[in-house]
């Protein structure tokens, strides 16, 4: 059986921060990934330029597809509003990166093996066995001959770090997060040439964002080097999970065709491929690691999906960050608090605001995203710059004495 000072379960962007955060300061850790790196992540792949500060080692040119300085906005694919991320005269300056996931997390986890993690990928994770001083770690690889590992691997440690998603193994066995709130989102990854007519601000430097055409959720196009990615995303289910309702499928994958057709972009029916995947979207405080502090979540796993933009890529690294200091610091049973401290707040006005604006949302595209300074607050909010809890009660009363 291996030995390390902790085993994280999960290569994203959070199971990596967290292994590479531990492995500097010298602890033993296993990294273990259940798909070969790299692997195709279905995800938009937006996050602010910010997190360039969390990871000083990261090279951006070499992850970073576009960086975007504009947000178009359209209610039901007309009234579109083109907004500048930094208006003329406003510091500090905002941008936010577009990112292919395959590529992103599969540099962050070999920035984690240069630092010593033990990388394991094609292993998926089978059980978790706790005893009185840690945790037995089972994963068999997907091919008994594929040679990592020797097709099993069984591990021993004091902590384990789950970062493996919103379907991760790990929050099940650990008993954490069973009233989860699950939305869904969908997407086509097209590729587009972008020497071609950019007609209606199709460039590069332009993320595309559509209001009306999914109940309690949004659509979006994000540029990438060599394709567009088009989604939906329902953001305020009816019910706590609704990955099983086939008309909320169908209500995405008819909001993305609307987008392309609206784009003036040709495809084939038949041919495209439609990739969903579930949001752990945060619903309120939950508990975050085991009462006996030996598992610890991150990252999706944890729920951490701002409730209001749909966003996780920033608060999954903070999260990794914050596992890897706790069990370095052998103080595991803060660990919640710790993240509670981090993001309670601002998530929990994230939600109250998302419950008013995805009930009259015609109403608040008018009086809110056609304003002039619109698009640059978004940026702070996705950049952390103005919290949610600053703005939500005044916005809220704003609109409401407006309806009524």
């Amino acid at each position: 059986m291996l030995n390390y000072d902790v085993i994280v379960c999960g290569a994203g962007p959070a199971g990596t921060t967290a292994a590479w955060m531990a492995a500097k300061t010298g602890l033993k850790v296993a990294l273990i990934e259940k798909y070969p790196l790299p692997r195709h992540k279905t995800c938009g792949g937006g996050m602010p330029a910010v997190l360039g500060n969390l990871l000083p080692d990261l090279v951006p040119e070499a992850v970073v597809a576009c960086q975007v300085n504009y947000m178009r906005h359209t209610w039901k694919f007309d009234h579109p509003i083109l907004g500048a991320i930094n208006p003329p005269g406003s510091e500090p300056e905002f941008k936010l990166w577009m990112v292919q996931r395959s590529v992103f997390d599969n540099a962050l986890a070999r920035q984690a093996a240069q630092a010593g993690a033990d990388l394991r990928d094609g292993l998926a994770v089978k059980s978790l066995e706790i005893d009185s001083h840690g945790v037995i770690v089972r994963a068999r690889s997907f091919k008994s001959d594929s040679g990592i590992g020797g097709g099993e691997f069984v591990a021993y440690a004091p902590y384990v770090i789950g970062a493996d998603g919103a379907n991760g193994i790990t929050a099940k066995i650990a008993n954490l997060r069973r009233e989860r709130t699950m939305a869904l989102a969908m997407e086509v990854e097209y590729p587009y040439n972008w020497t071609q007519d950019h007609p209606k601000d199709l460039r590069p430097d332009v993320i595309h964002l559509e209001y009306g055409a999914v109940p309690n959720g949004y659509g979006w196009i994000f540029p990438k080097e060599d394709h567009l990615n088009v989604g939906a995303g329902l953001f305020r289910p009816d019910r706590r999970d609704c990955r099983s309702d086939h008309s909320i499928r169908d209500q995405l994958q008819q909001a993305i065709c609307q987008y392309l057709d609206f784009m003036d972009i040709s495809y084939n029916p038949e041919l495209i491929r439609f990739h969903g995947h579930p949001l752990p979207i945060w619903d309120g405080r939950e508990k975050c690691h085991t009462p006996d502090g030996k598992i610890l979540l991150a990252g999706d796993a944890a729920g951490l999906i701002n409730p209001f933009f749909g966003d996780g890529i920033l608060h999954a690294v903070k999260s990794g960050m914050l596992a890897a200091e706790c069990v370095a610091t052998n103080t595991t049973s803060s660990y919640t608090q710790r993240i509670h401290h981090e993001f309670a707040a601002n998530f929990d006005a994230a939600l109250q605001m998302a419950r008013f604006y995805y009930q009259w949302p015609h109403f608040c595209y008018q009086q809110i995203v056609t304003r002039p300074t619109a698009t640059h607050i978004a940026a702070r909010l996705l950049y952390g710059e103005t919290p949610f809890h600053q703005i939500a009660e005044r916005m809220i009363g704003k609109m409401r004495g407006l309806m009524f």
